[in-house]
């Protein structure tokens, strides 16, 4: 049964490849794979092979093939794509040796793929479990490790009708999952070969703090042209929006037009001059410099303006150490983005209802770091009390930051466990 969708779904590829750029992009890069992978082989080397569906789950393995790339250079990487959102972004990533997309799970593709690498063992990250990849390196004796995994009740493992599926959970050498939950949904198949070592995603928000850079652009607007030993005219608040869509802007920019004592940095999500002017005539009345126009801006109109909106990308984790507050959109569409980007610099994050999914945003919901809000009056009733009881920005924004730092480990653990 599961060869015959995919089969079929081999076939609805080829059909959307004619209408879309996207699918056509995937479809071409799968198709290609095989043929790049025999061009850049090492038939010499020893390939330790990461697999992730996109960009998120990217991330997610990224410390784990630095850490590899960093302590044990005997080893190349190959990193495989499945979502052209993460390999068109990451395909010149210098940390591995081979990036390419993974070619669609049939048998003789599988086959094809592990006869060209030969990897000495592989990684997935988080929901990847594809059936005929994983018979085969098992088959083969080749080690393989779930990595960040979580698994809920509801997922087709645990269902009637997935008892043949969950057959590919017993390919695993090791399960490496970030809950108890997880474990105890595992155990029920009797799959024993699990540790809790957390999520790896913390380890790299942390390394991107660490790694973060200065933008002179943004400290111009913040500062409020006030030079540090004037203590007479304090600094603005600033409050960061990320990866905002339309739902969540009417929301909080309604606020912030009726409270001039705020900055406002808006990251949105979707960078579109359709987008970015809705943006600007939302916040009609205020003064307004997008940020890749700024440096052609008069003299202290950057210091001057109470907006500053984000027309680029790569920016963002950066920007949220700018800020006192942080939202982080989706929350009212498929789902909330990264609030541990934001919660890692120690500031309270705001985020929308949509966020059940979201282990990250439901703990830091229960501690105190996380605000979620379902309407525009949650979000006015818990600023006005930030205004009043304005030490509660900084207590809030430590059970944040704390929160992060108490998580960050896993790729040591998991490490530990591979005994490289």
């Amino acid at each position: 049964m599961y060869n015959l969708i995919i089969y079929l779904y081999l076939c609805g590829v080829a059909v959307a490849s004619l209408f879309s750029e996207k699918v056509r992009k995937m479809w071409r890069g799968e198709r290609d794979a095989i043929r790049l992978l025999k061009e850049k082989v090492d038939p010499d080397a020893r390939y330790v092979w990461f697999h992730a569906a996109s960009l998120g789950e990217f991330e997610q393995g990224r410390p784990l093939m630095e850490r590899l790339r960093r302590d044990h250079p005997e080893y190349k990487i190959l990193l495989t794509f499945f979502s052209p959102s993460g390999y068109e972004v990451r395909k010149n990533y210098e940390g591995a040796d081979i990036i390419c997309y993974l070619p669609l799970d049939t048998i003789r593709n599988a086959r094809r793929f592990l006869r060209t690498v030969r990897p000495v063992m592989a990684f997935f990250i988080k929901y990847e479990f594809w059936y005929n990849y994983l018979h085969i390196l098992k088959h083969r004796q080749i080690p393989v490790y779930s990595v960040s995994s979580i698994f809920r009740p509801e997922q087709v493992f645990f269902r009637w009708y997935g008892r043949q599926y969950n057959r590919v959970l017993k390919c695993f050498t090791h399960f490496f999952v970030q809950n108890e939950e997880s474990r105890r949904l595992l155990g029920t198949l009797g799959i024993t070969n699990v540790d809790i070592v957390g999520d790896t995603r913390f380890d790299r928000v942390l390394q991107i703090k660490e790694q973060a850079r200065q933008l002179p652009l943004v400290e111009r607007f913040v500062s409020d042209g006030i030079h540090a030993s004037d203590t007479t005219h304090p600094a603005p608040l600033v409050f960061v929006a990320g990866s905002s869509w339309p739902p969540d802007e009417e929301i909080f920019i309604r606020y912030f037009m009726d409270h001039p004592e705020w900055k406002l940095i808006i990251a949105p999500h979707v960078i579109d001059e359709d987008h970015l002017q809705q943006i600007e005539k939302l916040v009609e009345g205020r003064k307004v410099v997008r940020y890749t126009k700024a440096h052609e801006a008069p003299s202290g109109t950057l210091e001057e303006a109470s907006v500053l909106i984000i027309d680029c990308f790569g920016l963002l984790s950066s920007i949220y150490h700018y800020g006192q507050v942080a939202y982080v959109g989706g929350g009212f569409g498929v789902g909330i983005h990264n609030v541990v980007e934001a919660a890692v610099w120690g500031i309270p994050v705001f985020f929308g209802p949509n966020n059940q999914r979201f282990q990250e945003a439901q703990e830091l919901k229960r501690n105190g770091g996380g605000i979620e809000i379902g309407s525009y009056d949650d979000f006015a009733i818990r600023m006005n009390e930030f205004a009043t009881r304005p030490e509660s920005i900084a207590e809030f924004g430590q059970i944040a930051g704390n929160y992060v730092m108490g998580r960050t480990g896993a790729t040591s653990k998991i490490f530990e466990y591979l005994h490289l």
